[in-house]
């Protein structure tokens, strides 16, 4: 079945004053602009929708009711970055990864500049059910810039360990692949068995699933404007095992 088949809707809420179609005009440009954008590809796989998720170039908003994963870690890097003027830069920010994951429900919702306005990309990933964990990901990349939440680790957990020797993924041959996170020599760093975040709204610089999410359920949505995803609620119950 191709994503042919099953077009994601894109509804696009703008009001158009009688008399005035510009807004027509500019929708149809900035719609696959912005889907261009977000690098999104997508193909449906036993009832639940799979995809390949990366969003880079310029933060991103998030918001999440809780995320749960295993092999967790975390190191301080610097992330490039191209600055308004078009110069290039980095920006230092706290790499997370962990091998597998449960989410209960994510929003993501990144600014785009298109001829000279202002419009929002939100992606809704998920159901509204509290107590689902619904969303299961794998290979899980994340440059957090700043976030508010919950934090709690569990099993074996390691502070200030040196950044380039965290482990979160394993090659094909079952041994952890070296410095997963690009981290330099000597950088702060996190491991922890397991890591378990609720209620978390925050910013990434980058936001990377390259091996692979499910989720039952997703909606993406261009509005006009500066539209920032809803507050999360709080989970309800435990996750699964990822």
């Amino acid at each position: 079945m191709s994503p042919a088949d099953h077009p994601i809707p894109v509804p696009v809420p703008v009001p158009l004053p009688e008399g005035r179609t510009h807004w027509r005009r500019s929708l149809a440009v900035a719609v696959p602009a912005l889907l261009a954008a977000a690098g999104l590809g997508s193909a449906m796989a036993s009832g639940a929708l799979a995809v390949g998720l990366r969003i880079q170039d310029r933060p991103v908003d998030f918001t999440t009711s809780s995320l749960y994963g295993t092999q967790y870690g975390a190191a301080v890097v610097d992330q490039p970055v191209v600055r308004p003027d078009g110069t290039a830069g980095t920006v230092r920010v706290l790499r997370m990864g962990f091998a597998d994951g449960v989410i209960n429900g994510l929003c993501l919702s990144q600014r785009q500049q298109i001829a000279g306005a202002t419009y929002t990309l939100l992606l809704t990933l998920g159901d509204d059910d509290p107590r689902s964990w619904e969303i299961r990901t794998k290979n899980t990349v994340l440059d957090l810039r700043n976030a508010t939440g919950v934090l709690d680790m569990d099993g074996i957990v390691d502070l200030n360990v040196n950044g380039a020797d965290v482990k979160t993924v394993k090659d094909a041959s079952g041994a952890y692949v070296a410095n997963p996170l690009s981290s330099p020599q000597h950088r702060f760093g996190i491991q922890a068995r397991y890591a378990k975040f609720d209620r978390i709204v925050g910013t990434a610089q980058d936001f990377q699933i390259p091996g692979l999410l499910t989720t039952p359920k997703l909606t993406l949505a261009v509005r006009p404007g500066t539209v920032a995803c809803p507050a999360p609620p709080g989970p309800v119950g435990t996750p699964g095992t990822p």
